[in-house]
């Protein structure tokens, strides 16, 4: 059952739409967020098929995964459906550092965002 109090979706919410370009609809029943309404970055997961999670589900650049599940496993995961992507799973109910989950985010808006838009947001 998806949770209500306390949500993070507002932080989350904001600190995707702070990137250029970018909008939120659902997908899949989820919140997701899109670069030009149509590459996706980020979905917000609550109890995805009741597993318990409350996580975002991200893009995620070459590489980077593996490290993040070695050194922090309590709070990163191979999510399903997109973990063969290379995308990786942030749990949001362990008390993760929101510093951390913003730059996962902006990493995974990176990873996928066309070059114009990856110039521009390096150079502000």
């Amino acid at each position: 059952m998806p949770r209500t109090a306390s949500s993070p979706l507002p932080r989350v919410r904001e600190i995707c739409l702070s990137l250029p370009e970018t909008t939120e609809r659902l997908s899949h029943g989820a919140p997701s967020f899109f670069i030009r309404d149509k590459i996706g970055f980020v979905n917000y997961m609550d109890n995805h098929h009741e597993d318990g999670r409350l996580a975002l589900w991200c893009a995620c650049p070459p590489g980077m995964r593996d490290g993040l599940l070695k050194a922090q496993p309590k709070h990163y995961f191979v999510p399903p459906y997109v973990g063969f992507r290379g995308w990786i799973g942030v749990r949001l109910d362990r008390g993760i550092d929101w510093d951390d989950v913003e730059r996962v985010v902006r990493d995974a808006y990176l990873s996928v965002a066309p070059k114009k838009l990856v110039l521009a947001l390096e150079s502000s």
